[in-house]
């Protein structure tokens, strides 16, 4: 079996082998993140909430109640994103965040729960919950897994109405 190097960027930019003794430094934990504008008109969309298309490059709050409002199209990147303001959001990844911001999005305390699966919420827009939606007309949309009390992977799944 022949050996191969991988391909890699040098500090120059260019394609180069790995050479010898090298490693290759990458976050995995870094998100994809993607510009978008605040479509709501009078309230601050925060850290970690969930968020749908309603326009072109443009999000409101998610909500599982419906399948217009769950098609999510990721989490709220930055800590704060004003009303029409312009900001980042998540889209895959591992998102990082105080055990502050996830408890105001989660409903927890003390952060995410390790290993735990959270959903959409049904009932407050722009939350998630450890809770699946079971109500008839309600959407189940899968956000990601708690990997520590401060990182969520994210796994945003299509939505399916019960």
């Amino acid at each position: 079996m022949a050996l191969r190097l991988p391909l890699v960027l040098g500090a120059d930019g260019l394609q180069q082998q790995l050479q010898s003794g090298d490693t290759i430094s990458a976050s995995i934990s870094t998100a994809s993140v993607r510009s978008v504008t605040n479509g709501e008109s009078a309230a601050a969309i925060t850290f970690g909430m969930a968020v749908y298309a309603s326009a072109a490059d443009t999000v409101k709050r998610g909500q599982a109640n419906a399948k217009a409002t769950a098609r999510i199209a990721g989490l709220v990147y930055d800590a704060t994103i004003a009303a029409a303001g312009v900001g980042n959001v998540a889209q895959s990844g591992i998102l990082i965040g105080t055990t502050a911001q996830w408890d105001a999005v989660a409903g927890t305390t003390g952060g995410l729960v390790f290993n735990t699966v959270y959903f959409l919420d049904p009932t407050t827009p722009g939350k998630i919950t450890a809770t699946p939606p079971t109500t008839v007309g309600q959407c189940v949309v899968t956000i990601g897994t708690a990997i520590s009390t401060t990182e969520l992977e994210l796994q945003i799944t299509q939505p399916i109405l019960l």
